[in-house]
């Protein structure tokens, strides 16, 4: 799981954008990646950061075990997997994250209700010899985790810039008349796309500046009620008192 944070560079140093450093956070050490540097205008729009310290940059060392880690990771994640079934649990695993300086294993799940982890954690603490944090996750959050590209081509918006999700509805994608074919408007965690809340408050002011739907207006053919807008073009869809369809020029 990818995490925003404003950490501190020890002893005064300067690191470039994109560079893998050796970071301490409140999870332990953690491998990151610089972003920019951090100001007030960035604190703005970042919700409970995370902090810490940026101890070094990576070295090859470091990249030799991190690779060891994420060999090993599919067998533990059968392991897991093993040990949810004997005890009969009702939840479905996800995914198993390192945290880099072996402080703990974090093992993010999904589960349609409350669920009793208590003996698992006993037992895969004992099995890995670390500290085992059990974290309950929704599906959009899965794919976070696991998505990489959209039907976009671009990567997916929650595992590349997004620090929340905020929920999506359908009126957003009508408003923006996009398709409700729901296999078109879905991504890759199987509800509605993040990106049809970019421009939503866009389209939303720019709706209020038209007539609303049921007005009587005055064409060039005549008086009309408004049936529709288009948003974009500033233009409204209207219905002629004979029964006719229009599609006029709001400064007509």
């Amino acid at each position: 799981m990818r995490f925003l944070g404003v950490l501190t560079a020890t002893g005064g140093r300067q690191y470039q954008r994109g560079a893998s450093v050796i970071a301490r956070t409140d999870r332990g050490l953690e491998i990151g990646e610089v972003l920019c540097q951090s100001d007030d205008d960035v604190l703005q729009w970042m919700k409970d950061p995370t902090e810490g310290q940026i101890l070094r940059e990576m070295t090859e060392e470091d990249a030799r075990d991190l690779e060891r880690i994420e060999a090993r990771t599919p067998e533990e994640l059968d392991t897991c997997q093993r040990c949810v079934e004997n005890l009969k649990l009702s939840m479905q695993l996800v995914d198993i994250e390192h945290i880099f300086g072996g402080e703990r294993i974090v093992i993010y799940y999904l589960a349609e209700s409350r669920v009793d982890f208590r003996e698992l954690v006993r037992t895969l603490a004992s099995e890995f010899q670390t500290r085992v944090e059990m974290r309950q996750i929704g599906v959009r959050d899965e794919a976070k985790l696991l998505a990489d590209y959209g039907d976009c081509g671009c990567a997916v918006c929650c595992n590349s810039h997004l620090g929340q999700m905020p929920p999506v509805s359908m009126r957003m994608a009508k408003l923006q008349k996009a398709t409700l074919d729901p296999t078109k408007i879905s991504g890759r965690c199987g509800r509605l796309k993040c990106c049809l809340r970019y421009e939503f408050d866009t389209y939303e002011k720019m709706q209020k500046e038209l007539p609303s739907i049921g007005t009587s207006v005055i064409t060039e053919e005549g008086p009309a009620k408004v049936i529709g807008h288009e948003i974009l073009t500033g233009q409204l869809s209207v219905m002629t008192e004979d029964r006719r369809r229009l599609l006029v020029d709001v400064a007509e």
